[in-house]
């Protein structure tokens, strides 16, 4: 059964980092793609970035390459989300997914599974 399980978020300053993590479990991060989505009040869900589980391959939704940046680590089967240069604009509900393959069509749409969700507020 696939679980994941968000952290890492909370109240930051605008122009601060913050990095988010994923605990990953029921499958290792080289059988599934991953990747985190976000999703503010009133709007919709927002692709930011996915890893392929085979090859490594990243993906970023537009404009999100830069200031975020997913990664993982293979041997806690955890992935990560740093986020930089944080905006208010990037307040939002964050979620670590995963799915069979990353691509940008699959951040377009979704992704299979996604966990519950951890918080971000930026604010001065």
């Amino acid at each position: 059964q696939v679980r994941l399980v968000e952290s890492g978020g909370g109240l930051v300053q605008p122009g601060s980092s913050l990095r988010l993590s994923c605990a990953a479990s029921g499958f290792t991060l080289n059988e599934l793609a991953v990747g985190w989505f976000r999703q503010a009040p009133g709007q919709e869900r927002e692709g930011i970035a996915c890893i392929n589980g085979i090859d490594g391959r990243t993906y970023y939704g537009d404009d999100k390459k830069g200031r975020f940046t997913i990664s993982r680590d293979m041997a806690k089967n955890t992935f990560s989300l740093q986020m930089d240069r944080l905006e208010t604009e990037d307040s939002a509900t964050y979620f670590c997914a995963a799915d069979t393959e990353c691509s940008w069509y699959k951040l377009d749409v979704g992704m299979e599974w996604r966990g519950k969700g951890t918080l971000v507020t930026v604010s001065s």
